[in-house]
């Protein structure tokens, strides 16, 4: 049941991570400023306790807040990352990392481990998510790529080409981001093990709530929040941003709930899943905003497409079977 609820949550999230894309393009131009128009809306969270109420002890308390500190901290720079470059590049990446990093982290600190069987799937949803996202698969741009990756090691924290500059961004925020994502997800969990689900969930959300007013205390901060609000606004354009917010809200309850239950490392290697639901839907919506979004399927992509899509079918398949 929980696999089934991961799915449905990454299929939302697809579509979520689209608009979010569209917002950070044409509405918001600082991901302050869009984290925190995200995380106010954290205190409103509280009113689920009405379903389950619960008070945390003062440890839990503490374990709550750090969690919504690292989910803040891990949303500022994941829309760093999708503000400077295509959707379907920065969420494979930290997609694939994600996973790596929980069950590292899940492994050490939660004792959860996978089976031979799980372990395959594993490692097949990461394949295939990364064939269904990279674009140079040609033989003569191998090359290229190695040089790419070996120069950026090797100059990661010294001076760098301005061409090798966005790309070295992108590694940069997607690594801490999906670091961020994994601690997280491993922290709840564990807080899943001593607390209400209702109760943990709600209580971390104050950790997010948190954060954003302490953005509020950093002048420079606070005046992009203002600049970003001046003007910038109109009915449909907060209608819009409410909706996306909302369902947000629901795919992330939703894979809360898939974590409680299930293990941390296969639900982010799920993600595999949101792929295919991210590749459709660019592939649709950029015939309409080309400047925005963006799809190649030309050549051999659209085979490389496929063939991630079909991995990953498989290592689902694998889970559930």
């Amino acid at each position: 049941m929980w696999i089934f609820i991961s799915v449905i949550s990454y299929f939302i999230n697809a579509g979520v991570y689209v608009s979010d894309k569209f917002l950070l393009s044409k509405k918001f131009h600082s991901s302050i400023a869009y984290a925190f128009y995200v995380g106010i809306w954290s205190i409103f969270n509280f009113t689920l306790l009405i379903f389950d109420p619960w008070v945390p002890s003062v440890g839990e308390l503490i374990l709550d807040l750090l969690a919504g500190a690292l989910f803040f901290a891990a949303m500022v720079v994941w829309y760093k990352a999708l503000h400077q470059s295509e959707a379907t590049r920065v969420v494979p990446v930290v997609g694939a990392l994600t996973p790596i990093f929980s069950f590292i982290l899940s492994f050490l600190f939660l004792g959860e481990d996978l089976s031979e069987r799980q372990f395959l799937a594993f490692l097949i949803l990461i394949i295939g998510g990364i064939l269904i996202s990279v674009k140079e698969t040609r033989f003569n741009n191998i090359k290229k790529v190695y040089y790419r990756v070996k120069y950026l090691i090797g100059k990661f924290t010294g001076e760098m080409h301005a061409q090798y500059r966005p790309m070295r961004r992108l590694l940069t925020n997607s690594i801490i981001s999906a670091f961020c994502f994994a601690s997280y997800y491993v922290l709840m969990k564990f807080i899943y093990n001593i607390e209400p689900f209702v109760g943990g969930f709600v209580w971390s959300r104050l950790g997010t709530f948190i954060c954003v007013l302490i953005i509020l205390l950093i002048p420079e901060w606070r005046q992009m929040i203002v600049n970003q609000q001046k003007g910038k606004r109109t009915p449909k354009n907060l209608f819009f941003f409410l909706t996306i917010r909302f369902m947000a809200a629901m795919a992330f309850i939703m894979l809360n709930w898939a974590i409680s239950r299930g293990n941390v490392a296969v639900i982010n290697s799920l993600q595999g899943t949101q792929y295919i639901f991210l590749f459709l839907l660019v592939l649709i919506i950029s015939s309409r905003f080309p400047k925005i979004l963006k799809e190649e399927v030309g050549g051999g992509v659209l085979l490389q497409k496929i063939m991630g899509i079909v991995l990953i079918s498989l290592g689902l398949y694998i889970f559930i079977s």
